[in-house]
């Protein structure tokens, strides 16, 4: 399959992008990955916090089975391999919401190693992303720094809360497929049901490493984004670090390896600090905890149970439904729009349901700032307006109009179209006799198609949709409307 080019211009020569992901996601439980605290989002500051969380002396970490089930669920969804042993280690650094001095973690013996998600590109051309591991991990606290002038505060909530991280292959070179990849990743997890998938909580974060190359050199030096929070702030990241790069290899000067933060408010990278290496961080095998042994009849078993996920969602809506490798990308793409389309298709024309889907109903979530699981109108309502359509009762012109009245009053279109009298005009008789009045109306017009000019046919449709106020039935006004025109 032909490559897109991904190479960009600096001042002087071509430039190639390498980026690697490393997303960051908040498993699905009730309880933390080794104590018994509530995981729950909003709560007080420090008031779900155990002894353990808290770094208490003779405090001993315990395996959250719900946990480990939701990261081999989440590898499976991302076609990688189970290891049927892994190691938890610590990683040793220094944080003030670390309490403990270092975070249980996989390095060496993960819980997931190698696999592979496919990425649909925007010219119609897909691309493979190889997944390089996922390891379950800790997380920190949370520091605060804007409450007070003088002081910082430190919120340990989220302290042990379990975290898995997916690390990509350096296979992305684009801030494009960047965001395709995170995307793709985010909708496999909440099909899973393993990450609530919200960035702006923090339950998904990612961290971007980028380096820049001639084409054909080795990899460069690269530097790592930390704690992007956004896919759109991802993007801006990797535009900015990449251009950077380039200006500084270009002027004759070196890539530092660091670790950088982006600022949002002026869309650029800055110095955090310098990047540490894996012996920084002094791993080694967590004393408290056995190695992980997994059995491949657990793994058979949550195997079994894995939902549809959205390449095999995608073949489906394409061959059962009809419908174009785009159209059906768009509403897969996130299992609550699938599930709308699906209701709302159901015994109906799954096109004109994709398009009110992907065109009318968007625009209506983003005007009214509603998500698509508390949507303004239900799915069988929207079907609903569809078959008024489809059996002429109104026009798709008038369907807008009911459409919008749904969305603001919550009453069904039936009830809208008999309130307002909408109701398409359809009859022969009365519209016969509505367009032998334009025709009479209009003889100038009629002598102008009568000589050939065949555009005059719909100036004489409109002002039959103006006399009737929009309601007669446009198949029916140019059958008759021809028949007249041909005498």
């Amino acid at each position: 399959m032909k490559k897109m080019n991904n190479l960009v211009s600096g001042k002087k020569d071509k430039w190639e992008i390498v980026i690697g992901l490393e997303i960051h996601a908040q498993v699905i439980s009730n309880s933390k990955l080794f104590s018994g605290s509530s995981t729950k989002f909003g709560a007080e500051p420090n008031c779900q916090v155990s002894l353990l969380d808290a770094s208490m002396p003779g405090m001993l970490p315990v395996i959250n089975q719900k946990c480990l089930e939701q990261a081999v669920r989440t590898g499976l969804g991302l076609n990688a391999k189970i290891n049927n042993i892994s190691i938890f280690d610590r990683k040793n650094y220094f944080y003030p919401d670390l309490p403990q001095g270092y975070q249980i973690s996989q390095y060496t013996k993960p819980i997931v190693g190698k696999g592979l998600i496919e990425l649909d590109l925007p010219d119609g051309q897909s691309k493979k992303v190889g997944i390089t591991r996922l390891h379950l991990e800790q997380d920190a606290g949370k520091s605060i720094h804007d409450m007070d002038p003088k002081q910082s505060f430190i919120d340990l909530n989220r302290a042990g809360i379990a975290l898995m991280e997916i690390v990509s292959d350096p296979d992305i070179r684009s801030a494009e497929e960047a965001g395709l990849f995170v995307r793709k990743v985010r909708s496999i997890l909440m099909y899973l049901g393993t990450c609530d998938g919200n960035m702006e909580q923090g339950s998904m974060r990612g961290d971007v490493n980028v380096s820049v190359r001639r084409p054909g050199e080795d990899l460069g030096t690269r530097c790592e984004i930390k704690n992007v929070n956004s896919i759109r702030y991802i993007q801006q990241a990797i535009d900015f670090e990449s251009r950077r790069q380039i200006e500084l290899l270009e002027s004759g000067k070196k890539i530092i390896q660091e670790t950088r933060l982006f600022d949002a408010s002026n869309g650029e990278t800055r110095t955090m600090r310098s990047k540490e290496e894996a012996h920084d961080y002094r791993y080694f095998p967590d004393p408290d905890l056995l190695p992980l042994k997994i059995s491949d009849d657990f793994i058979k078993k949550i195997k079994a149970n894995l939902p549809e996920l959205p390449d095999a969602k995608k073949e489906r809506f394409i061959n059962d439904y009809g419908l174009s490798s785009y159209d059906a990308g768009v509403l897969v793409s996130e299992k609550a729009i699938a599930d709308y389309f699906e209701k709302a298709a159901k015994g109906r024309d799954s096109k004109i349901i994709a398009n009110w889907v992907i065109g009318d109903l968007f625009a209506l979530l983003n005007k009214t700032n509603k998500t698509i699981e508390d949507p303004p109108i239900l799915p069988e309502s929207l079907g609903e307006l569809i078959d008024f359509i489809q059996d002429g009762t109104i026009s798709g012109r008038i369907a807008k109009e009911v459409f919008e009245s749904m969305a603001v009053s919550g009453k069904a279109a039936a009830a809208i179209i008999e309130e307002k009298g909408l109701k398409q005009v359809s009859d022969v008789k009365e519209l016969t006799k509505v367009i032998k009045q334009v025709l009479s109306d209009h003889p100038n017009e009629l002598s102008e198609y009568k000589n050939g000019k065949e555009k005059v046919f719909g100036f004489f449709v409109g002002q039959v949709m103006k006399l009737t106020a929009g309601k007669a039935n446009p198949a029916k006004v140019n059958e008759i409307l021809k028949k007249e025109l041909s005498n």
